[in-house]
């Protein structure tokens, strides 16, 4: 009888992979969290003076958008009520009467978070993080004594 060697690394690593993958990226590319709550798919681009974030969220009103730095986390929310009924209208069926998504970036070193602005136009809202300048310290000469 011959005996064969089975390795099961490739195997073992290639499901950790996947279920790494699925943990931590799947609600995003789905457009839910766990909840089952909507969280709105980014973009976010780089140049020399600035990062922007581009956040796909078509269909809301500017002034729900709620936009916050604390402590170097960006924070940008959105919450909306449905209007309720009025006399003139009886509700047949009502499946949603609040929307709300909330996400947070860690802005780190690199941005400064007084200058930071914020546009929504054609349903994306547009965010652009200006860097802080880059301060190069002159060399130093030291005398040989």
């Amino acid at each position: 009888m011959t005996t064969i060697k089975f390795n099961r690394q490739p195997l073992q690593k290639s499901f950790n992979s996947l279920l790494d993958d699925f943990f931590n990226e799947v609600p995003v590319k789905w457009g839910r969290d766990w909840n089952g709550n909507y969280i709105p798919a980014v973009n976010i681009y780089e140049t020399d003076e600035a990062f922007q974030l581009e956040m796909n969220a078509p269909g809301r009103d500017k002034e729900d958008f709620k936009i916050s730095v604390e402590d170097d986390v960006l924070t940008i929310g959105y919450e909306k009520k449905q209007e309720g009924e009025t006399a003139s209208q009886k509700t047949v069926r009502k499946e949603f009467s609040f929307e709300s998504f909330k996400r947070s970036f860690n802005l780190g070193e690199q941005i400064n978070a007084e200058n930071i602005h914020a546009k929504y136009e054609n349903g994306v809202l547009k965010l652009q993080l200006a860097k802080k300048p880059i301060v190069k310290e002159s060399a130093k000469q030291i005398n040989v004594q």
